[in-house]
């Protein structure tokens, strides 16, 4: 497949998946998100035994592109559910992956961004990488990344999070258990290639199958949980209060809130 969006290359049995559009911070679209479920399918079914997840620019992934955002609003609710059900695929398929995968993140890593960082295998951050569940903030719901927060944390430190919405450190990342290593910038792309060669050297059947375990332990409780969430991902679309919250950000003013 060819990629406009990401960029794809592999060495050494390490696949990196660069997100491309530096100008936009590596904001979402649905042709990101759909040429990265390509990519991660291509490494699962290909040679390769590590991945590594990274932004080109300033930023990780800035979350949802704000022309996502303005198309939403005229959007029918199968629509909604459409691009639900993407995102989904997405963490699912990124969660499932039979490789080892590797979050390499500097700058912002926000909302969706979030979710794709934190739900690889490893999270390598800068101390000046920026994490936020910032959805209730625009009237949305952080719906389709709560249950994989909610497996790495426990429910009580993810409502602090996916409630506030608020921004927050590599270091506070860290302590939460998110960011098992802050690394200083200059050395974090050495460390995410020492980390992929230490993977890359292990028993290719072990670690998929030990992925493979992992992933089945929890899959039935994050099926009923994807199924409740992609219904209030697709619902939340519709409400007045995304409605609103959409148009504050848009024109950078502070929501009213019916």
């Amino acid at each position: 497949m060819s990629y406009t969006t990401v960029e794809v290359q592999e060495q050494e049995w390490v696949r990196r998946i660069r997100l491309n559009r530096p100008e936009r911070r590596n904001a979402l679209t649905p042709q990101m998100q759909t040429e990265l479920i390509a990519a991660l399918e291509e490494a699962a079914a290909g040679a390769c035994r590590v991945v590594v997840l990274e932004g080109a620019g300033e930023a990780f992934c800035s979350g949802l592109d704000l022309s996502a955002l303005q198309a939403a609003k005229d959007k029918s609710a199968l629509e909604h559910r459409e691009d639900a059900e993407r995102v989904s695929r997405l963490f699912r398929t990124l969660y499932e992956l039979p490789k080892a995968t590797i979050a390499a993140v500097h700058g912002a890593a926000i909302a969706g961004g979030t979710g794709l960082a934190t739900i690889c295998d490893f999270t390598l951050a800068a101390p000046e990488a920026r994490f936020g569940y910032s959805e209730v903030r625009i009237g949305f719901v952080p719906a389709l990344v709560s249950a994989y927060l909610v497996l790495q944390i426990g429910e009580k430190r993810a409502r602090d999070l996916l409630l506030t919405g608020r921004l927050f450190d590599a270091a506070e990342g860290h302590r939460l258990g998110l960011v098992p290593e802050v690394v200083a910038s200059p050395d974090l792309a050495a460390r995410v290639q020492a980390l992929a060669q230490t993977l890359s050297a292990n028993s290719p059947a072990g670690v998929q199958a030990t992925k493979k375990l992992l992933a089945a332990q929890s899959k039935a409780w994050l099926d009923e949980a994807m199924a409740l969430s992609l219904q209030a991902n697709a619902t939340a679309r519709e409400t007045a209060d995304f409605q609103e919250g959409v148009a504050a950000f848009l024109e950078k003013r502070r929501a009213q809130w019916l």
